[in-house]
């Protein structure tokens, strides 16, 4: 396979609620340096991928509010190759959209999408996976995706159950699970046979399209009324978003289709979606707590994780395990286990008169 026909699409629409207060509506965190490295996320995604996908085939499908914050952070990317979503309509409607757009330039087109807010400690190994990735699904009607290594019973996590090979580099997908309970969570991770679904996907266009016309025929249809990479395709796409399902890749596709085969890596791989995932991977101080200022006193306190503005003083005293976050307009204090629940947190503040502002 050339070169000129591997593709990427890093996916850059969501807002990361469940990362608020720092992630919010006008600044979510794939646009943010959440663990000081000096580059953002996504532009940490484009870093690693752009060593083996051309800055001319790099595509970025975001939010149509966030296209000059992609531009400004990546402007390496052509502008035209950032496109934005006139509405949040999960991964489905994103990736056939994409799909459309880059079967038009080139049909031979074998393409890896990304989420855009990820770390992957072990880029070599990354970049080795997705090479082998590309080649296998350049040459054959497979729906690939990585899957990674599980380090422990995680109930935040999708799993994917796979038909054991030996000596395979991958493998064929048996089922999907959505963030089990903890007891199955453990019963997967003792089995041996399960690894992460880390949403990043690799497929040829003519493959996924078919898999679209089979099992979400109705959005693939709504997408043929549009030409793509034309004057007409912006109020073609303002058109049909509004009447589109809303659905996940995973379940409108992967879960149905029998030509699922997942690929097991080791990555040093996390989503970085909650608290507990950036204190996780980020340096401790003496007492195990993760604080991003210098101006920070903590008395007898422990495994917190303490976000503050660099202007303010913090002092925190008798606190183990908790989230503090302070930001311009929200403090946040909760405990650490509790951090699946921000978004509920996020959903109420929203219902309070005047409470948009504040996500």
């Amino acid at each position: 396979m050339s070169k000129s026909d591997q593709y990427c699409v890093i996916m850059a629409g969501g807002i990361g609620s469940r990362f608020w207060p720092l992630s919010t509506q006008k600044f979510p965190k794939q646009f943010q340096d959440i663990l000081g490295t000096g580059r953002t996320m996504i532009q940490q995604t484009y870093d690693r991928i752009s060593k083996i996908i051309p800055n001319e085939n790099i595509f970025i499908i975001t939010n149509k509010e966030y296209i000059a914050l992609s531009h400004q952070q990546l402007p390496e990317v052509p502008l035209q190759n950032i496109v934005g979503e006139p509405l949040m309509k999960n991964t489905s409607a994103c990736n056939l959209y994409m799909t459309n757009k880059i079967a038009e330039v080139n049909p031979d087109a074998t393409m890896i999408v990304l989420p855009a807010d990820h770390l992957i400690l072990k880029e070599d190994i990354f970049l080795e996976k997705v090479k082998i990735a590309l080649e296998i699904a350049s040459d054959n009607d497979y729906l690939l995706t990585l899957g990674i290594t599980p380090t422990r019973p995680d109930t935040g996590y999708g799993y994917i159950q796979f038909v054991e090979k030996k000596n395979s580099e991958y493998y064929k997908v048996k089922t999907f699970t959505e963030k089990p309970m903890l007891e199955l969570a453990k019963t997967f991770l003792e089995s041996g046979d399960f690894l992460w679904n880390a949403g990043i996907f690799v497929w040829n266009v003519k493959s996924i399209r078919k898999a679209f016309e089979i099992f979400l025929p109705e959005m693939t249809q709504q997408f043929i009324a549009c030409e793509y990479n034309a004057e007409s395709e912006e109020n073609c796409i303002e058109l049909i978003y509004p009447k589109i399902q809303k659905v996940s890749i995973d379940n409108g596709i992967l879960e149905k289709a029998k030509n699922v085969y997942v690929i097991p890596a080791d990555l040093g791989w996390s989503d970085l979606g909650t608290w507990n995932s950036i204190f996780e991977h980020s340096e401790k101080d003496e007492h195990n707590n993760s604080v991003n200022i210098k101006t920070a006193l903590t008395y007898d306190s422990t495994g917190n994780i303490i976000h503050a503005k660099s202007n303010k003083a913090v002092v925190i005293d008798g606190l183990q395990d908790f989230i503090i976050v302070d930001t311009d307009k929200v403090l946040l204090i909760c405990p650490r286990e509790h951090d699946q629940e921000i978004k509920d947190y996020v959903l109420d503040l929203k219902s309070l008169k005047k409470g948009e502002k504040y996500v």
